[in-house]
């Protein structure tokens, strides 16, 4: 299997389980067929592939001022544009979509970690504390 086809696939089940998880923590936030889940996974990967990067870059100057903060805001906005496109997700208001976001970033950070492959946190040899 080409590889880069087989990462495509793994972080779309990534996101695809993440997105799944999310609507059951969340009240707001459901989807009303297997098909729309997704659809919304993989539309949402494509938002943040595409879109968020340059989002990213025309707020730039108000990510510095917020210390980063502005991101949040910017991937509950992913979530939310994701949500009017596609039929069957619903999200029930920006709040929803501010926490949610973070929830799936956390899950699918500890996701790809539980993959085997993944690299764990590495830290320089030069910082290692000796007993």
């Amino acid at each position: 299997m080409n590889p880069h086809l087989y990462d495509f696939l793994i972080n779309w089940g990534i996101m695809s389980l993440s997105l799944w998880v999310a609507s059951h923590v969340f009240d707001g936030m459901s989807f009303s067929s297997k098909s729309s889940l997704l659809v919304s996974a993989l539309m949402l990967g494509f938002a943040n592939a595409v879109l968020r990067p340059i989002l990213v870059l025309l707020t730039l100057p108000l990510t510095f001022l917020t210390l980063g903060l502005f991101l949040l805001v910017i991937n509950a906005l992913m979530i939310e544009l994701v949500a009017a496109l596609v039929n069957g997700f619903k999200v029930s208001g920006f709040w929803t979509a501010f926490f949610a976001s973070i929830f799936i970033t956390i899950f699918g950070l500890f996701l790809e970690w539980l993959l085997p492959g993944s690299s764990p946190i590495v830290v320089p040899a030069g910082n290692l504390v000796s007993a």
